[in-house]
């Protein structure tokens, strides 16, 4: 068993920024990864409103952001473990036993930055072709669409930006939402409006994603008429939303009825010595600014709270 005084479980904006301030605070962190390093950021195409990285030129991507992220981090200490935290032990308060895949590490204190996951749609067809024109990431597979005809299924943020970055490899994008009017930010609606290759299917939801090899069309209902339709398409690209990364921590720490773990203003749970930010019990905000600033907060009390029991 590897003993530390700080694991951080997650490698998103908050458990990198988390890592950052432990490290140069010299509690040498470790960081496990997950099965992705930086997190959703990491599946992110472009990233315009995170303060100081801008460029007129050139749009900063998200694996570029988590790669700055992992070089500052590590220069400064962290240890980066590219493994999945599968049970946890907070019972018996600190030190604090967590298992992954490979180890074990007994932990002076916790920081879960485990982050959230993409919502699915539970219809028919969408499990069957995951990987075969379903997918939950444009930055993953845009590029497999090129000349291709999609559809978004989604009317959030998320859904608009991964709509837009698609336009870039397909030939058209098609979105399909549920309500009358977009939930994404103004901006973006403005510029998903605009785009000569994004078109909507208003107040409507998808009963069944169809193919053979691939995936050919899915089968729509308008949610004011009642009709049903078909509507051809090459991939369906998902995006209604997220659901926290807490089920490993399930009668370990106290959380809402979504999932969501509960902290205070100074990011404490409901165990003394265990610390949670980012997307993992913020269903609010929800962004990367956002997250940066809770994963430092929840470091400037981690080492307050171990400089208190020295």
């Amino acid at each position: 068993m590897e003993k530390e005084k700080v694991v951080i479980i997650g490698s998103g904006p908050a458990g990198l920024t988390a890592a950052l301030y432990t490290a140069r605070a010299d509690l040498k962190p470790v960081v496990i990864a997950g099965s992705q390093l930086g997190g959703q950021i990491s599946l992110t195409s472009e990233i315009e409103n995170y303060p100081g990285f801008f460029s007129a030129e050139q749009t900063l991507t998200g694996p570029e952001l988590v790669e700055v992220l992992q070089k500052q981090v590590e220069h400064f200490g962290t240890r980066i473990e590219f493994d999945e935290v599968t049970e946890v032990d907070f019972s018996k308060g600190s030190p604090f036993t967590i298992k992954t895949y490979g180890k074990e590490y007994e932990a002076e204190t916790v920081i879960v930055t485990a982050g959230a996951s993409p919502r699915r749609l539970g219809v028919l067809g969408e499990e069957e072709y995951i990987g075969r024109g379903v997918s939950y990431c444009g930055t993953c597979d845009g590029f497999f669409f090129r000349n291709k005809k999609i559809v978004v299924v989604g009317g959030g943020d998320s859904a608009i930006e991964e709509a837009l970055f698609l336009t870039k490899f397909a030939s058209s994008v098609t979105i399909i939402h549920r309500r009358d009017e977009l939930r994404a930010g103004k901006a973006l609606q403005k510029r998903a409006f605009a785009n000569e290759k994004i078109s909507f299917i208003w107040d409507t939801a998808v009963d069944e994603i169809v193919g053979d090899a691939t995936v050919t069309k899915v089968k729509l209902t308008n949610r004011k008429t009642g009709e049903t339709s078909s509507f051809e398409t090459d991939g369906v690209f998902i995006f209604i939303g997220h659901f926290p990364n807490s089920k490993f921590l399930e009668g370990q720490l106290e959380m809402d009825e979504h999932g969501y773990i509960i902290t205070d203003e100074m990011m404490r749970t409901s165990v003394d010595g265990v610390f949670a930010a980012g997307e993992i019990q913020d269903a609010v905000y929800r962004q990367v600014a956002t997250s940066v600033g809770q994963g430092t907060a929840a470091a400037l009390r981690t080492e307050k709270w171990l400089s208190e029991r020295e």
